[in-house]
């Protein structure tokens, strides 16, 4: 079996973002110098059953936009190099995870198309030590670098970290359903375009 994998590096004038994704493993050696965000993206390798290496380094002593920002559009990137051309994957996945008293919901396809609908509203302008608008700001970066289209939706929830959380869960659980394998699509790409 051949594994799936993606690696980036990048590296601009604001953060220095090293990136490897397997898709077909199990892992995690995440450091941002957040540990929130560390904490979040540790919830896509656990629930998405990938093996997620980030280390990144930004500058945080303006704020953590440029970070959070840039490691979205690495890993989107990354997820784009794993998959390749799509050949026998499921396509779509969706996940709905409660975190207490919050309950968010992810619908993805590997479209080819960047495109994100994302609904929360915080309860409060930061967590973690990280402004919460920066959940949303991760996620575009994703989508745009990766050519997916991203439904992530909080239906409910009163503490903040519990929001950001069952999102990033909701995300891990869509993503691992929509790369897998789909034995009987085999060899196939899962559109009717014939590429995707």
């Amino acid at each position: 079996m051949s594994y799936r994998r993606g690696s980036v590096k990048r590296e601009t004038k604001e953060t220095q973002i090293e990136i490897e994704l397997g898709l077909d493993e199990t892992g995690a050696d995440i450091c941002t110098g957040v540990g929130f965000f560390d904490h979040m993206l540790e919830q896509i390798s656990r629930h998405g059953m990938v093996r997620l290496k980030v280390h990144a380094k930004g500058d945080l002593h303006i704020d953590a936009h440029h970070l959070v920002e840039d490691t979205g559009i690495a890993l989107g990137t990354a997820l784009r190099e794993a998959l390749g051309d799509k050949r026998g994957i499921v396509r779509y996945g969706h996940a709905y995870v409660p975190l207490d008293e919050s309950l968010s919901r992810a619908v993805l396809d590997c479209s080819g198309r960047p495109g994100l609908t994302f609904s929360c509203c915080f309860t409060r302008e930061n967590v973690g030590g990280i402004d919460t608008e920066l959940v949303r700001e991760f996620f575009q970066g994703f989508v745009n670098s990766a050519g997916v289209t991203l439904h992530l939706d909080n239906l409910r929830g009163e503490n903040s970290h519990h929001q950001a959380e069952s999102l990033f869960k909701a995300f891990g659980r869509a993503l691992r359903m929509a790369v897998a394998f789909d034995e009987r699509a085999a060899g196939t790409v899962p559109s009717t375009k014939g590429v995707l």
